[in-house]
C-alpha cells in the first residue's frame, strides 16, 4: 500500500513538472531564448539604472508599477491579500545575493525572478497553442514571438511586480484547466485551492477565474452528485482563502471592507481623458502596443523629488487601427468559435476584467499596468481562430499575412518606444 501511495504521488509530482516547466527540447530550448532575450534588458536596466527598485521611491515611477511597495510589503492587503508572504520570499532571496543590501545585485535578482516567471509563462502560452488548439508550429511560433513583443511580456520581464506572477499563474491555471477538460477529468480541490491561494491571494478579484472552468465540465449540471461535488471543492477553495486572508487580517474583515471602498473611489474617479479613449489606448492598446509617454512631478512625502512616466493616449491613427484590427480578430474567433467550452471560458475570463476596468472603471486611468490579468487571452483566443479555419487553405494564408504585419508594426513600434524608455531612464534614474 505505501508503495502504491509513493508511486502515485510520484506520478503526479512528474506530471505536474511536465505542466510546468518546458516538456520537450525545443520547449527549453524556446524558454532559454526568451530567457536571455528578456535577461538581457533586465540586467542592464538593473545594473545600470535604480528604477527596478530605489528605496526612496514608493511607487509609480514608471506606469504606476508599485516595485518598491509591492517587493517589501507585498501591497495593500484589500487588493493584494496574501501577496506578502510571496514577496517575503522573494525579498530573502535576493537579500541572499546581495548580502542584505539594496544594491543593483538586489535589483538584478528581482528582474531575473521577474524574466523567469513571464519566461515561463510564454511556454505556457505555446503548450496551450501546441497541446489544446494543435496547431501547426509554423502558426504557433507567429502567435508566440507576437506576444513576446507586447507591452505587458516586455515591462513585466523586469518589474517585481504582482501583474508578473499572475501572468504565470493564471496562464498555468488556464492550461492545466484545458489539459482536465479535454480528458473530461475534473479539477481536483487541492488544485482549486492552490489555484485560489495563488492567483485570488496576489490580486483578489482575479479568484473568480479559477472557478470559471468548473462550469464546462462534463454534465456536471445535469448530475446532482457532480454539482454536488462541484459545490464541495469551491467551498473547501474558498475556505482555505478566506482562512488565510482572515488569519493576515487577525480576524477584523470589517478592515477589509473599509479599505475596499477608499480603494473603489480612489481608483474610478473619472478623468479628463475621455473614457472611450481611455478604454482603446490604455486598456486594449496599452498592455499591447506602447503609447507615447508623458513625464510628471513627484515625491515621497519625505521631501524627495523624482521623475514618472506614464502613457500618454495614442496620437495617431494607426495605433488606433492596429488595436481594431486585434479586436476585430479576437471578436471573430468568439463568433468562429462560440460553442468551443475552451474559448467560452477565456471570454468569461476576459470578460471579468472588462466589467471591473471598463464598466466599473476601477484602474481605468492606469489600465496598461493591468495585462498580467487577462492580455494572454489575445494570442489564445487568436490561435482558435487559426484552429477554426484549419480546413481553409486561403483564410489561413490571410490570417497569417494579417498577424505578420501587425507583428512588424508592432516590433517597430515597441522598440522604438522602449528606446524612449532607455532615454527617460539615463537623464533621471542612473
Amino acid at each position: 500500500m505505501r508503495k502504491f501511495i509513493t508511486l502515485n504521488l510520484k506520478q503526479k509530482l512528474t506530471g505536474f513538472l511536465k505542466t510546468v516547466f518546458p516538456e520537450t527540447k525545443f520547449e527549453l530550448f524556446l524558454f532559454l531564448l526568451f530567457l536571455t532575450a528578456y535577461g538581457f534588458l533586465g540586467t542592464t536596466i538593473a545594473l545600470n539604472y535604480r528604477i527596478v527598485f530605489d528605496d526612496r521611491i514608493p511607487w509609480d515611477a514608471y506606469f504606476s508599477f508599485d516595485n518598491r511597495a509591492i517587493v517589501m510589503t507585498g501591497g495593500g492587503f484589500e487588493r493584494h491579500p496574501l501577496a506578502n508572504y510571496f514577496f517575503n520570499w522573494i525579498r530573502e532571496f535576493a537579500y541572499l545575493f546581495s548580502h542584505g543590501k539594496k544594491d543593483g545585485t538586489f535589483r538584478l535578482v528581482l528582474a531575473w525572478c521577474s524574466n523567469f516567471a513571464v519566461s515561463l509563462s510564454l511556454i505556457q502560452i505555446y503548450k496551450y497553442l501546441k497541446n489544446i488548439i494543435a496547431l501547426p508550429k509554423k502558426i504557433s511560433l507567429l502567435i508566440l514571438f507576437f506576444f513576446s513583443f507586447f507591452t505587458t511580456p516586455i515591462l513585466l520581464s523586469f518589474t517585481p511586480e504582482t501583474y508578473t506572477y499572475t501572468l504565470l499563474f493564471l496562464v498555468l491555471f488556464n492550461y492545466y484547466a484545458a489539459l482536465k477538460l479535454r480528458k473530461e477529468e475534473k479539477i481536483p480541490a487541492a488544485a482549486l485551492a492552490l489555484a485560489g491561494v495563488a492567483i485570488g491571494g496576489l490580486t483578489v478579484t482575479n479568484i473568480v477565474k479559477v472557478y470559471i472552468p468548473l462550469l464546462f465540465e462534463k454534465k456536471v449540471f445535469r448530475n446532482w452528485r457532480k454539482f454536488g461535488n462541484l459545490v464541495l471543492r469551491v467551498v473547501i477553495s474558498v475556505s482555505v482563502f478566506v482562512l488565510l486572508f482572515l488569519y493576515r487580517l487577525d480576524f477584523k474583515f470589517l478592515n477589509f471592507l473599509n479599505k475596499s471602498g477608499e480603494q473603489y473611489e480612489k481608483f474610478s474617479n473619472p478623468k479628463v481623458t475621455p473614457v472611450w479613449d481611455m478604454m482603446v489606448s490604455w486598456f486594449f492598446g496599452g498592455n499591447i502596443l506602447f503609447s507615447s509617454f508623458a513625464l510628471r512631478d513627484y515625491h515621497n512625502k519625505k521631501g524627495f523629488q523624482y521623475k514618472a512616466l506614464f502613457m500618454d493616449v495614442y496620437s495617431s491613427a494607426v495605433p488606433y487601427l492596429f488595436v481594431a484590427a486585434i479586436l476585430i480578430l479576437v471578436l471573430w474567433s468568439f463568433a468562429r468559435n462560440l460553442k468551443n467550452k475552451f474559448v467560452q471560458i477565456l471570454m468569461i475570463s476576459f470578460l471579468v476584467d472588462i466589467v471591473i476596468h471598463c464598466i466599473l472603471k476601477f484602474g481605468l486611468h492606469t489600465s496598461y499596468i493591468y495585462g498580467g490579468h487577462f492580455i494572454f487571452v489575445i494570442p489564445l483566443l487568436l490561435g482558435w481562430l487559426f484552429y477554426g479555419y484549419k480546413d481553409s487553405p486561403k483564410t489561413l494564408s490571410f490570417l497569417y499575412g494579417t498577424v505578420s504585419v501587425l507583428f512588424f508594426y508592432l516590433i517597430i513600434n515597441n522598440i522604438f518606444r522602449m528606446a524612449e524608455f532607455f532615454d527617460f531612464l539615463g537623464m533621471y534614474y542612473r
